[in-house]
């Protein structure tokens, strides 16, 4: 009789520890440039009925710069931009000459060196035997530390949004042993049309519809799949107007050869050329209307910014809804634009998640996106690296 009870009671010890280790799947919805208002229009049914059953937030502020690549890998290392080393959608850095990464610069996107300044979700979650998936997300195609998703792909803008879902839903059939604990989830057909056509436009709202549809049919299969699983649904940044009357010429500011432009639009990321380093600074640091530029090292302290090495020497921000070139814009353009001053409500992200570990129809604040990282590894039960969130604004929207 002894003799059953220690087996009883080692065989439920065995099974209690089991389970405090196993986490719930979480799967990661980024749907790039989906501003929180756009709820509100009617065409995202499947989005709302998954935030009525868990948790929506009114907004959540995006990293400066406001832009994809340094957002999404601030989702998933909770580290600022100039702490995760990925500053912008195009930079450089003198420890790799030569080259200028850039979204399109496919070598450089699966180059890790631009990568390892930070350890996204999924290299802690490999590191401690929890197999993950990415359907396309910023870094994942890289081997971050030497470590990259048991599943990935080479981003493809052209493979179409059921697509995405149906792959991810595959990762999910897989027998228990096989299926990953963490999965991430990218569309971009929101940000292109809101580029192209504007946040108000008829074609924005289609995408949004089409993106909605997908994500449904994501809910709907874990649910027959009988998954256990966390659902979390962000964007990276809003969108905003813009139009060609609201341009700002740096060429016609900035003396002519004077400087690189690394990136242009909402903010633009300068180099002075050989010896002209002065001659740039005096012609940025004139008032102008609609901009304010700043060196490197005096970036106000709100914008968490101007300390990594790949920052360069001069930034500068456009009032919300104007943008710098370096040239003439298009004759009529008009469509839209981000990168703005992250507290701009235009710039505001979208954030809900729906599963077991969340409470049904819990509202929560504004917060920023640092925090994400670490509820997901909440969820996961993995230990955070050092980062720049916090659980705090959750509190109220997570079971005990």
């Amino acid at each position: 009789m002894l003799r059953l009870l220690l087996v009883f009671f080692a065989f439920f010890a065995i099974a209690g520890a089991a389970s405090a280790q196993t986490a719930d799947t979480v799967i990661l919805i980024s749907i790039d440039g989906f501003r929180p208002d756009y709820l509100d229009r009617g065409v995202a049914p499947n989005l709302n009925a998954i935030a009525k059953t868990g948790v929506l937030a009114a907004g959540m502020r995006p990293s400066f710069p406001s832009i994809t690549f340094p957002n999404h890998y601030t989702l998933v290392t909770g580290k600022r931009p100039d702490r995760n080393g990925v500053v912008s959608n195009a930079m450089e850095d003198q420890t790799i000459p030569g080259v200028r990464f850039s979204m399109s610069n496919r070598d450089a996107v699966m180059d890790r060196r631009w990568w390892d300044e930070a350890e996204p979700i999924w290299v802690t979650a490999e590191k401690n035997n929890i197999r993950t998936a990415t359907m396309f997300w910023p870094g994942s195609e890289a081997p971050v530390q030497g470590v990259r998703p048991h599943d990935w792909r080479i981003f493809d803008g052209s493979f179409a949004a059921e697509r995405r879902v149906q792959t991810v839903i595959d990762w999910l059939a897989r027998p228990v042993g096989e299926r990953p604990k963490f999965v991430t989830l990218y569309f971009d057909d929101v940000d292109h049309a809101g580029h192209v056509y504007g946040p108000e436009a008829k074609e924005t709202n289609d995408a949004i519809a089409k993106v909605d549809a997908a994500i449904g049919n994501l809910w709907n299969a874990t649910s027959k799949l009988n998954l256990k699983a966390n659902m979390i649904v962000v964007s990276d940044h809003g969108m905003a107007e813009v139009n060609e009357k609201r341009t700002i010429r740096l060429d016609q500011i900035a003396p002519a050869g004077s400087y690189r432009m690394l990136y242009g639009g909402a903010y633009a990321a300068l180099e002075p050329t050989a010896g002209r380093k002065a001659a740039l600074n005096s012609a940025l640091f004139q008032p102008h209307p609609h901009m304010q530029c700043w060196p490197k090292e005096n970036i106000p302290s709100q914008f968490h910014y101007g300390q990594n090495p790949r920052v360069p020497a001069f930034i500068c921000l456009a009032e919300t809804g104007w943008q710098i070139l370096d040239r003439a814009p298009k004759s009529g353009f008009s469509g839209g634009g981000h990168g703005f001053d992250p507290n701009a409500p235009e710039m505001r992200a979208l954030f809900l998640a729906a599963g077991p570990s969340f409470l049904s129809g819990a509202k929560i604040g504004v917060f920023d996106n640092v925090d994400v990282y670490a509820l997901i590894m909440k969820l996961l039960k993995l230990p955070a690296e050092p980062n720049d969130g916090s659980l705090e604004a959750f509190h109220a929207s997570l079971k005990p």
